[in-house]
């Protein structure tokens, strides 16, 4: 079954004053819009086919940024038969880290299987968040952590800054049970190197791992799985995405650079 993570933010993505970072390299996130063709990379249990496409949407609007993930996949069952999945996934972030808005929507053959919405707000001492759906509710925001965004920017500051490993409090939205904790390792820092994309060549990238576990309980196995090239501008062209039972590849298609919304 699809896990919570389904709704990723390259993000996902997308999470981390929890980690000591070094001095901060300056970057610039790229308002963009992307489009992946994803294909079956293996599987474990009964799905033996999967195929798909992920939209990913980053506008820049001045004080906060806006983001849009849609991902659809057919999956095939060892009885043959085809089930259709659909996650389409909307956020507001403000820039300066302190409150997010998202709506997290997921069909199977056009039935809902989940809906999540609500806003949640960070302060120096911890924050809250306000869930309107699937119920009104309310539950505390861990002090240190991180929105999608922010949590992509800390990644690739902990990367140029030649750290390997970071462990780092996300909450994203996705799910109604409040926010996670995340495991990166980064393989690599490469300097500019020749892409099929212009847009990219130009830029730094690196190969990062990430693993998402429910937040406090020690779990060993992780909820959500995803790797992938990220560049600095926080584009990533390459991804792998493992859901448990069945792990899909993701190749970028399509990219283009926009301009801010002020």
């Amino acid at each position: 079954m699809l896990s919570r993570g389904v709704s990723v933010r390259l993000i996902l993505a997308a999470a981390l004053l929890g980690a000591t970072l070094a001095p901060a390299h300056a970057i610039e996130l790229a308002a963009h819009r992307a489009l992946y063709e994803l294909t079956l990379a293996s599987a474990r249990g009964d799905v033996t086919g999967a195929s798909g496409t992920m939209s990913y949407e980053v506008g820049d609007a001045c004080e906060g940024w806006t983001a849009h993930q849609q991902l659809a996949m057919t999956i095939t069952n060892r009885d043959g038969q085809d089930i259709d999945m659909l996650s389409d996934y909307t956020t507001y972030e403000s820039k300066d880290g302190t409150s997010l808005r998202f709506r997290s929507r997921q069909t199977t053959d056009s039935a809902v299987t989940s809906e999540v919405s609500g806003d949640a707000t960070q302060a120096p001492t911890g924050g809250t968040i306000r869930y309107i759906q699937p119920k009104p509710d309310t539950k505390p925001l861990p002090h240190g952590a991180l929105f999608p965004m922010a949590h992509t920017e800390a990644i690739i500051k902990a990367a140029i800054a030649g750290q390997k490993f970071v462990e780092l409090p996300l909450f994203d939205g996705t799910g109604p049970d409040g926010a996670q904790d995340s495991s990166i390792a980064i393989s690599n820092w490469n300097p500019p190197q020749t892409s099929k994309w212009p847009e990219l060549s130009p830029l730094p990238s690196g190969r990062v791992h990430v693993a998402f576990f429910e937040r406090g309980n020690g779990a060993q196995q992780p909820e959500y799985e995803v790797s992938m090239r990220y560049w600095e501008n926080g584009v990533a062209d390459e991804l792998t995405m493992d859901f448990g039972d069945f792990v899909m590849r993701g190749r970028l298609k399509a990219l283009a650079l926009t301009r801010k919304g002020c």
